[in-house]
């Protein structure tokens, strides 16, 4: 077990600094930053002076090399645009970005698995064929349009709907914002007011459909699957009962392989929650990169990435150690690469 998680480690760093290193100089192409600090009246010799300042007459992996070792030391720079530490600017936004992920990561798996229970031991009705039909809207629109869709429904029409069916006027939801936070230590939440609950309705409904219909998908898939292998029918004619071989047989089997894909879907929610971030103005990280990427500020972007790796690498390193706990074939395969190896 200690091989196995040297070797996700090191794959682990390994991923890391490579992805970094490849985001880092496509941000270079991005624009020069110089040109958005100085105004159009700067001399040559200013704007010259300007770039020995912030280094950018480096190489890019001087550049780099500089970056990482002050990132080691939680050291990101200052914001080009924002001219503060690029790490106060990180711990502001991180708990807007990690709250709105959470919500929507327990909302994916809170409906999607028990829809795919209920798909596969009922693949022919009418209430499954529906289900099945909206998680192909949810894998085929795109994200933005869904937010817009919401906003319009339960925020702008709402005002007229929600009368008229009896609920008062100020059930809609927030169209932006986290709506009231409250500050616990260095985190600011905002799951604790009920402002904060309300605003974040509708974003994280909107993160979480995709990863939703994909875990609905992969458990149907999969249940259906294990229905149909040896172990479950010998249970059946055991005399156990439906709901015993469904869920205490099927359903865990079923889990195993969904496992992985979760722990990569919810890493998926931290990339790509920039584009919820930015239909509802959400001041998490996401919105603060697009905002970054506008300005060519580089410190951010850089510094985004990386930590945006670092929990991806983090949330999949311990997946492979639940799955390796759960399964312990791989536990027997890396054993055995290893006896053969020597």
């Amino acid at each position: 077990m200690l091989a196995f998680i040297v070797s996700r480690l090191l794959q682990s760093l390994a991923v890391m600094l490579a992805v970094s290193f490849l985001c880092f100089v496509l941000f270079n192409f991005v624009g020069d930053p110089v040109n958005n600090m100085v105004g159009q009246e700067a001399s040559p010799a200013e704007r010259a002076e300007m770039r020995h300042e912030l280094g950018l007459e480096d190489s890019v992996v001087v550049q780099f090399a500089r970056f990482l070792g002050n990132a080691a030391t939680g050291n990101f720079g200052k914001s080009y645009r924002l001219a503060r530490p690029v790490s106060d600017l990180i711990v502001e936004r991180m708990p807007a970005t990690l709250e709105l992920v959470l919500v929507a990561a327990v909302l994916a798996l809170a409906m999607g698995i028990p829809l795919g229970v209920l798909t596969a031991l009922r693949r022919r009705s009418i209430d499954s064929t529906a289900i099945m039909t909206f998680s192909l809207a949810g894998v085929a629109m795109p994200t933005f349009v869904i937010g817009i869709l919401l906003i319009y429904v339960f925020s702008v029409e709402c005002k007229s709907w929600a009368p008229a069916i009896g609920l008062p006027a100020d059930w809609c939801f927030p169209s932006f914002g986290r709506g009231t936070t409250v500050q616990v230590g260095v985190w600011s939440s905002g799951l604790l007011t009920a402002a904060g609950l309300k605003a974040i309705v509708l974003p994280a409904f909107t993160l979480s459909l995709f990863q939703m219909t994909l875990v609905l998908r992969l458990v149907r898939s999969q249940m259906l699957e294990v229905l149909r292998t040896d172990y479950i029918k010998f249970a059946r004619a055991r005399g156990l009962t439906d709901r015993a071989v469904h869920f205490r047989h099927a359903l865990k089997n079923t889990l195993l392989p969904v496992i992985t894909v979760i722990g990569i879907q919810v890493g998926g929610l931290i990339a790509f929650s920039i584009i919820t971030e930015t239909v509802f103005q959400w001041p998490g990280m996401g919105q603060l990169f697009i905002q970054s990427v506008q300005f060519a500020d580089i410190p951010v972007m850089a510094a985004y990435l990386v930590m945006v790796s670092l929990l991806f690498v983090t949330i999949n390193f311990f997946v492979d150690l639940l799955y390796a706990a759960i399964d312990p074939r791989l536990r027997l395969d890396r054993a055995q690469l290893g006896t053969a190896g020597g």
